[in-house]
């Protein structure tokens, strides 16, 4: 990274004391300007995350290992000789919370991470939603008011995407995930604190986020950027592949309900809005298909009516 630029670190801790103006001013610059930042001191005790970081490795190494290596062979990937932009090279698997648990639905976990990741996901989402009632602070809106729009009648959905990224041999020929942003509410990701390798898009240049230990990094999606009319902005954001190191990420994804209404809002839209109306889940149907493509024609869909086809959407990818 040649520029000297500091990735914001908010110390959740200083919201209870004389600090408390100042890091509600450091979580306004980031989520305005950067779409991120990592919070310490956020209260998910430590030996919880050590425990889910333990078992997370230990699974991907009795129950994926094979499969990834599987698809590499499968997808010719095993010798790289030129550069893959339609493949990522991530070993995943899915756990939903909300509104249905699917945790004892995924095979080969043990009771024991089972039982870690049930506690992981509940704490978090009682973060993320603490997380976005700072926002509404922050924005001059009524406390509760993000969580209100997210609910819907259902209530919100929630759900972890559990990866690997496993080292590459040539990393400069294949993204562990290729650039986007997420389709969704607000993004907490506990990641490893080794191996780095997810980057975000500023000022036209890739900043890598910074692996902390114990830390939990915050990133906003599509749905805040419209619902704050554009003050805040999802970002597009990368994994890149490492010649060593096995990459550990965790991110959990709160985000609304299929059937809430979003929109900007009042308070914030003026007499005029560029960004759309529409039900979060027609939104995630257009984005499944056009995942890694700019956001812009996407809301611009959404606002026009127009046709998914005209965005030339290219294979369903797995969304929360």
């Amino acid at each position: 990274m040649e520029k000297n630029i500091k990735f914001p670190v908010v110390d959740l801790s200083k919201l209870n004391g004389e600090e408390r103006d100042q890091t509600m001013a450091l979580i306004n610059d980031a989520c305005e300007n950067w779409g991120f930042f990592e919070i310490v001191n956020h209260g998910l005790p430590y030996d919880l995350l050590d425990n889910v970081e333990k078992m997370t490795k230990e699974h991907y190494k009795k129950s994926m290992e094979q499969k990834f290596n599987d698809m590499l062979k499968s997808k010719g990937l095993e010798n790289l000789e030129r550069e893959v932009e339609d493949v990522d090279w991530e070993s995943t698997f899915y756990l939903r919370h909300l509104p249905q648990s699917n945790l004892h639905d995924i095979p080969d976990m043990s009771d024991e991470y089972r039982t870690a990741m049930k506690d992981f996901a509940k704490r978090l989402e009682n973060l993320a939603e603490d997380l976005l009632d700072l926002l509404c602070e922050n924005l001059g809106l009524e406390k509760g008011y993000l969580k209100k729009v997210f609910h819907g009648t259902k209530g919100p959905t929630f759900g972890t995407k559990v990866s690997n990224y496993p080292s590459c041999p040539k990393p400069e020929m294949i993204k562990g995930l290729r650039a986007h942003t997420d389709a969704g509410g607000i993004i907490l990701l506990f990641q490893d604190d080794k191996v780095s390798g997810l980057q975000l898009l500023k000022d036209g240049d890739w900043i890598d986020v910074p692996p902390l230990n114990h830390s939990i990094v915050i990133n906003l999606g599509d749905q805040l950027e419209v619902i704050t009319n554009g003050k805040y902005k999802s970002v597009m954001h990368r994994v890149v592949t490492q010649e060593e190191g096995n990459r550990m990420s965790i991110a959990s994804f709160y985000n609304p309900g299929s059937d809430a209404e979003i929109a900007p809002a009042s308070s914030l839209a003026g007499k005029e809005s560029e960004y759309p109306s529409f039900v979060f889940d027609d939104y995630m149907k257009l984005y499944a298909g056009v995942k890694f493509q700019p956001k812009e024609p996407r809301f611009e869909a959404m606002k026009n009516g127009s046709a998914v086809a005209d965005l030339n959407p290219t294979a369903a990818v797995e969304t929360f």
